[in-house]
């Protein structure tokens, strides 16, 4: 076998794929990837996990993370980490700033629940390690995917990180390999659903070298476009103002940055604490879902089913959901070799989706500046805010839906 100097196969030199036999494939090994096979683990099932990205490139993308009470008890109480207690931070509401003044939503006060700010990377970080102290099988940084057979005897292919070609043979496959799913497109057109919302605007969002502008995160309305203040530790900041999704974040200064920021929020009554800008990105965004969740024997988990805009902040917490449900289902397959508990896990996992498509699409068009908006398309949703925080009826939905539906 020729090698280059560290190990890597050298082009034009195939071998011999190495063959093995698993209960279930999972392509992608993301967060919600890792809670499946973590779950699986405890169940007594086997399982392989493959992504494209090397541990190093999941671990330095940079992600939001407000968790739900019910994931962070999956994180604990699963035995994946305690750090999410240690080292997150407790938001018992969030503030709505609308026509100059805030209004918060107590969470607490309203359906005795909280939500926990720990960002996505220490999520996958804290899995990870989980993983790799059980014993895990998770492949990073494979190339050449390929998933066939999946109505029959499901086989996933790819070359590891040293070039080795593996085929692995699996009872069932779970595609939750992101918004780019290879897995989703496997599906045959004819036996899949595809529904789709784009949204004029997307986000423009920073890191900043500051301290915390406020306790909790703050989502502000104003002629100026919407803004979101929300933190990641007691020195660095994370913030987003409204930008249309074509903008060039090179082109922005930190100088017209933070005015555009201090604008936003300052017709509401709030100064921000200012800061160096380590990072800045454009984030477009919008809803999708497929459905239904399976096809033969590959099923649908996170991301690679469905999207819906951050402004909910249902992302993670979906894909979280939905895995809690696929383990549950996939241990019945799995021991009855039967296709029926796949059909139940998508209709179960739908419904919490459209919930959350439903809350995310409902606070993303409230909050953020229309293009072309009249200045009535602007009263009518300061009205629309105010009637929702002026009612315990209204604001506790928001509460119920903000901090997590119960697990079902």
């Amino acid at each position: 076998m020729a090698v280059d100097p560290v190990g890597r196969r050298q082009s034009g030199m195939p071998s011999t794929p190495v063959s093995t036999k698993t209960q279930v494939a999972v392509v992608g090994a993301g967060p919600a990837a890792l809670m499946l096979t973590h779950l699986l683990a405890r169940a007594g099932i086997e399982s392989v996990a493959i992504d494209l990205r090397s541990r190093q490139e999941i671990e330095e993308t940079h992600r939001a993370g407000i968790l739900e009470q019910d994931s962070v008890d999956l994180l604990v109480d699963t035995g994946v980490s305690e750090r999410v207690l240690r080292d997150g931070y407790r938001h018992d509401g969030i503030e709505l700033a609308f026509g100059g003044g805030s209004h918060r939503i107590d969470f607490q006060g309203l359906v005795g629940a909280a939500t926990q700010l720990y960002p996505q990377t220490d999520v996958f970080i804290d899995l990870a390690d989980a993983r790799e102290r059980d014993g895990g099988d998770v492949r990073f940084g494979v190339t050449d995917v390929s998933v066939d057979d999946l109505t029959d005897s499901p086989v996933v292919r790819f070359i590891d990180s040293n070039g080795q070609g593996h085929q692995v043979r699996a009872d069932f496959v779970v595609g939750a390999d992101g918004s780019r799913s290879l897995c989703r497109r496997t599906v045959p057109k004819a036996e899949r659903q595809q529904y789709f919302r784009e949204y004029p605007f997307a986000w423009f969002g920073i890191l900043a070298e500051a301290p915390p502008s406020a306790p909790e995160l703050i989502y502000s309305h104003s002629p100026h476009g919407f803004a979101l203040i929300s933190q990641r530790t007691e020195t660095l900041q994370r913030m987003y103002f409204q930008c249309d999704p074509t903008e060039d974040a090179r082109t922005w200064s930190d100088d017209r940055i933070w005015e555009r920021l201090q604008t936003s929020v300052g017709a509401n009554g709030y100064t921000l604490k200012e800061g160096a800008i380590t990072s800045r990105t454009v984030l477009p965004f919008r809803s999708f879902v497929q459905e239904p969740m399976h096809h033969g024997r590959l099923v649908l988990a996170g991301d690679a089913a469905h999207t819906v805009p951050p402004t909910g902040a249902k992302g993670l917490n979906l894909a979280l959901a939905d895995v809690r449900v696929l383990a549950e289902e996939l241990e019945r397959a799995v021991t009855q070799d039967d296709l029926a508990p796949l059909a139940t896990y998508s209709k179960r996992a739908l419904a919490r989706v459209w919930k959350a498509q439903h809350f995310s699409y409902r606070m993303t068009t409230m909050l953020h500046t229309l293009p072309h908006a009249t200045p009535f398309d602007v009263r009518r949703q300061e009205g629309e805010l105010a009637a929702l925080t002026g009612s315990v009826a209204g604001s506790t939905y928001l509460a119920e839906a903000y901090t997590g539906w119960p697990a079902r």
